[in-house]
């Protein structure tokens, strides 16, 4: 059963379904089965490596393989086991069509997500072109320091993060800025707890580096908690995070510096500068692009369950 018509986004779990206990296993099959996951492509990606001759990473490394790009693409699939575990999750204990955590629609509007992804990636692309030549005037050539790692290198990893990275962007999406908005708001009426829980998470989840890349990623969890709520889905949010991370990773590849274990946790001072004018830009942006648009914000009616034929559906233009 999904939730009454005229539902914000945060408001999907109020379908009158699910109590205080089914709202318990939620957060306990969310958890476990997150981390069950993660070992479980922990554990195939060791014996893959393994199998092609791959070595695992010396002790006291952050890595598992020594390989960094294999060991990133581990990564990046052991997070992108959120997508099905909160969509089982939801539908399971929060007896809801599982579609909800994606949009007020209850599925992916794919034409939306286009327009979302032209608008992110040429931001994120001018914002880290200047904070690259923030770092040159600072410090000279030495903070492009690297080594250029072959086109066929360059291309295999390229390839690589493009097929990945969506997949992993979205998970932490589906977890922080959906599943955790629509918990709170299944017995919360405002959002901005949610918003701010999540967004607490969401930094300390990428672990403790710099101040500045504690609050870049706080900040801007928040800007993209309240443009959630205002376009009614996760596709914005999606945009804007993997064009983050694929094009990172496409100047750590080209930099020969795949191997720094630096998150944006780490991120300088100056990184955070450019975020508080980028984010709001982004979102702002977004959110005058939804109204022009009419993207739905609320909940039509009740939706039907979700199935994965509405996919291939929809990537035939519905939406």
């Amino acid at each position: 059963m999904a939730a009454p018509a005229g539902s914000k986004y945060h408001e999907q779990a109020r379908n009158g379904r699910q109590g205080a206990l089914g709202r318990l296993g939620e957060v306990l099959l969310v958890t476990v089965l997150l981390a069950v996951g993660l070992i479980a492509v922990t554990v195939a990606g060791i014996a893959i490596g393994h199998a092609l001759g791959l070595k695992l990473a010396p002790d006291g490394s952050d890595r598992v393989l020594s390989d960094p790009l294999a060991d990133e693409a581990m990564g990046l699939v052991g997070l992108a086991v959120g997508i099905p575990v909160v969509l089982l999750a939801v539908r399971a204990c929060g007896r809801r069509p599982a579609g909800t955590v994606i949009s007020v629609l209850g599925r992916l509007r794919w034409r939306w997500l286009a327009r979302c992804a032209a608008v992110a990636f040429p931001l994120i692309a001018l914002q880290m072109g200047i904070l690259v030549l923030w770092g040159w005037f600072e410090d000279g050539p030495e903070s492009l320091s690297g080594e250029f790692p072959g086109w066929l290198p360059l291309l295999l990893g390229l390839a690589v993060f493009l097929v990945l990275v969506p997949f992993q962007a979205a998970a932490e999406e589906f977890v922080f800025r959906g599943w955790l908005a629509q918990f709170f708001g299944g017995f919360l009426r405002s959002p901005w707890p949610g918003i701010v829980v999540a967004s607490l998470l969401f930094a300390l989840a990428h672990g403790f580096g710099a101040w500045s890349g504690f609050a870049l990623l706080f900040y801007s969890a928040v800007w993209w908690g309240w443009l959630v709520i205002r376009t009614g889905g996760l596709e914005a949010v999606i945009a804007i995070h993997t064009a983050n991370n694929v094009l990172s990773y496409g100047i750590a590849l080209a930099l020969g510096q795949l191997a720094d274990s630096g998150t944006a946790a780490d991120a300088p001072w100056q990184a955070l500068v450019l975020e508080l004018v980028c984010a709001p830009a982004y979102c702002l942006l977004i959110s005058k692009l939804s109204a022009r648009h009419g993207v739905e914000s609320r909940a039509h009616g009740r939706a039907r369950p979700f199935a994965f034929h509405d996919l291939r559906g929809n990537a035939r233009g519905r939406g």
